[in-house]
């Protein structure tokens, strides 16, 4: 059994995107592992996805587009204010503007970015550049 779905998903996903691969695909899925590649499909580190059913139950199979340099999530999942947002993107980001942090708000799943213009802070989820 897997202790951290979402930490799997996105390891599976960074290094079929290092092999060259065009597609991978991801068991178990959960509303969390959606939304996130929702929010890296909206910002092109990913291409589509698709979700197929089978006996052995649900997987989504994720197009590939080659836009992805790194992606992890953020253990201990950190809680965050707005005013700290310019320390978690030093610490995990390249450079900034370059790359998203995904953070769990009350409002929902979202960008760093959004987080910021909403005035919210939230708990750290992962990463991509």
């Amino acid at each position: 059994m897997l202790n951290d779905p979402l930490a799997a998903a996105l390891a599976k996903i960074s290094n079929a995107e290092r092999v060259g691969k065009k597609e991978v695909t991801i068991k178990p899925v959960s509303k969390l592992i959606k939304r996130v590649l929702d929010i890296m499909n909206e910002h092109n580190y990913i291409g589509s996805f698709e979700e197929e059913k089978s006996d052995a139950g649900i997987t989504l199979k994720i197009n590939l587009i080659g836009n992805v340099n790194k992606c992890n999530v953020i253990k201990p999942r950190f809680s965050t204010k707005l005013n700290e947002y310019t320390k978690w993107e030093k610490r995990y980001l390249l450079a900034r503007g370059f790359g998203i942090i995904i953070v769990s708000t009350p409002k929902g799943i979202m960008t760093h970015d959004i987080a910021k213009s909403k005035n919210m802070g939230g708990k750290l989820l992962a990463y991509c550049y």
